[in-house]
């Protein structure tokens, strides 16, 4: 299988990711459930917004783990070697994202810091306020093999006066003017154009198996990448649509569900070591 232009699934990004084939993207751009939603919901004592009270969102800690685990083996083995991985994160699932990446065998190249300048106050008072999320870039190759991953160093000199760009980016969060269909943890499009510019080359497929509505394929398109990105819920796939008409008319993005994806069952699979399943003692 090989796609010809930019696709959005509607689908579970499991079963799409199981069909899809080896080293068949260039990088992953990845915005995962972090499991933080509460059954009632976070809100703040000064405000009647109600946020993280999704299913999609929670989970148990073995079963988070082995979600995780599922999902970035599958990445690992759909995108090439040597391809950058971009995984987003906070204190609730940074570390074991990270953990499992080691488990892998994959090197990590940078953690990059979002500072949300903006960012909603702590509803504890029991805490600091939690104004920033982390971003684990990995080079999808073992330690010993990885080599000549895509870094655009003189692009991202941009960001930074014409100095060498730091690993801590200062961002406020997502602006009214973008935000669609309530998505409780949609990304600016400002911190994901960044980050195909930093990584990827013009012409390279992106993929993002948790695509919310849909800003990775945004970034993708206006840098002149293409993408494939999937969607769970109905209501935030709608969503991308709206936005890709926006900016294109819909010409270069073809919706599909799961069922019409038409990519076969590869043969071989990345697996997983019972070494590399067990959690840790704690």
């Amino acid at each position: 299988m090989k796609l010809k232009r930019s696709t959005a699934v509607l689908g579970d990004a499991l079963e799409v990711l199981s069909r899809l084939p080896n080293s068949s993207f260039d990088a992953c751009i990845v915005d995962p459930p972090y499991n933080m939603s509460k059954k009632k919901g976070l809100a703040w004592a000064f405000s009647k917004h109600v946020t993280m009270q999704e299913n999609w969102d929670r989970f148990g800690k073995e079963e988070y783990f082995g979600f995780s685990h599922k999902w970035i083996s599958e990445v690992c083995r759909v995108v090439k070697p040597n391809g950058n991985l971009f995984l987003f994160g906070t204190y609730h699932n940074i570390y074991t994202l990270g953990f499992i990446l080691q488990q892998l065998d994959r090197k990590v190249l940078n953690s990059i810091v979002w500072v949300k300048p903006n960012a909603q106050p702590n509803i504890t008072c029991r805490m600091l306020t939690e104004s920033s999320e982390q971003i684990v870039w990995a080079c999808n190759n073992t330690l010993k093999e990885a080599s000549k991953w895509t870094f655009h160093y003189q692009a991202m000199k941009q960001f930074n006066e014409g100095k060498q760009l730091r690993n801590v980016w200062t961002m406020p969060v997502t602006p009214r003017s973008e935000r669609v269909a309530g998505h409780p943890s949609q990304k600016p499009l400002a911190l994901i154009e960044r980050l195909v510019m930093l990584g990827t080359n013009p012409g390279d497929w992106i993929l993002d198996p948790f695509a919310g509505v849909g800003t990775t394929g945004l970034a993708a398109l206006k840098h002149d990448r293409k993408f494939l990105i999937v969607e769970k819920l109905n209501k935030y796939w709608k969503a991308q649509k709206e936005r890709f008409a926006k900016a294109d008319n819909g010409k270069s993005v073809d919706f599909v569900t799961t069922a019409e994806l038409q990519t076969p069952t590869p043969k071989k699979r990345v697996k997983a070591t019972s070494s590399q399943v067990q959690l840790p003692s704690l």
